[in-house]
């Protein structure tokens, strides 16, 4: 058991240009990998944005023990194709014992390929190496209660030494986006117009949210986030906010009180989507070998 839970991010993987360009963002996921790394984790533990399963009650954890990954647009396959995933199914046993004796109906999926929204970040913290790693799904109902409690099932890896990650976005409406850089320029950072004021709210919104509220507070705090004026134009679906309350779940329990959420990096593009990256909590001042 470790000493201290480990910290939870919560990271905006933005859009699929964001693997190949150099960003503050992409700083800082390398950052947070060192760090991992530097404190030994076992595995990761992730919710992306792009894969959910249908039915009551269900959630599915990948345990294709060979995954391929799906391909990325607007980058070019050397920064992705000869990265070698590295699929923990022991550890994906355990996230579905767990997820199973606190009610839900999980089950194993041998075929899941993986997506830009989980490969995306581990090239970033990890380039040199990807660690075991375990995806759970969403719920293709998108209860918020029911993505918290998924979190809050997984809390117990905390203490094992591993790192849950989830992987969204902190405003993502694609409809929304302003494409013409990028599409004609391959500029996804471009700024030609400040973003909308909808955004803007909805982006001050989710980080008072996080930086303000702990243990079960920070639960309710991102439940609400759902029903706030401007949510449906921040997120016009809501795929890509199921990964914050997958986090809130796993960092928001009675013994995580007075751990708060900082962010620590934020990166625009398409001019109304913000990528917000979130860590809670802190590793120990003692690095020990890695994985």
């Amino acid at each position: 058991m470790s000493a201290e839970p480990t910290p939870v991010h919560f990271f905006s993987h933005g859009s699929t240009m964001m693997l190949g360009e150099e960003s503050t963002s992409a700083d800082y996921w390398k950052k947070c990998g060192d760090e991992a790394l530097a404190n030994g984790i076992k595995g990761v533990v992730m919710m992306g944005a792009h894969w959910d399963c249908s039915g009551l009650n269900k959630i599915q954890v990948a345990m294709n023990p060979k995954p391929k990954k799906s391909p990325v647009a607007y980058v070019h396959p050397s920064k992705y194709v000869d990265y070698e995933l590295a699929p923990d199914l022991e550890l994906g046993q355990k996230c579905l014992d767990l997820l199973n004796k606190d009610g839900f109906d999980a089950s194993a999926n041998e075929s899941f390929d993986w997506i830009h929204d989980t490969y995306l970040i581990l090239i970033r913290m990890f380039p040199e190496k990807c660690p075991p790693t375990t995806i759970i799904s969403a719920n293709s109902r998108f209860d918020p209660h029911f993505h918290m409690r998924v979190g809050a099932a997984l809390r117990p890896l905390r203490e094992q030494g591993y790192l849950i990650i989830g992987t969204g976005g902190a405003v993502h409406n694609l409809y929304r986006n302003v494409w013409a850089p990028m599409l004609k320029y391959s500029d996804n950072f471009a700024q030609l117009t400040p973003p909308g004021d909808w955004a803007m709210d909805f982006r001050q919104a989710f980080e008072d949210a996080i930086v303000n509220n702990s243990g079960p507070a920070l639960r309710r705090a991102i439940t609400r986030l759902m029903k706030h004026p401007k949510f449906r134009e921040a997120h016009a679906t809501d795929d890509h906010f199921m990964a914050a309350l997958f986090v809130a779940g796993a960092v928001g329990s009675e013994q995580d009180k007075g751990v708060y959420g900082k962010l620590w990096a934020e990166t625009w593009e398409l001019t109304n989507m913000c990528n917000s990256q979130f860590t809670f909590g802190e590793w120990s001042k003692a690095p020990q070998a890695v994985y």
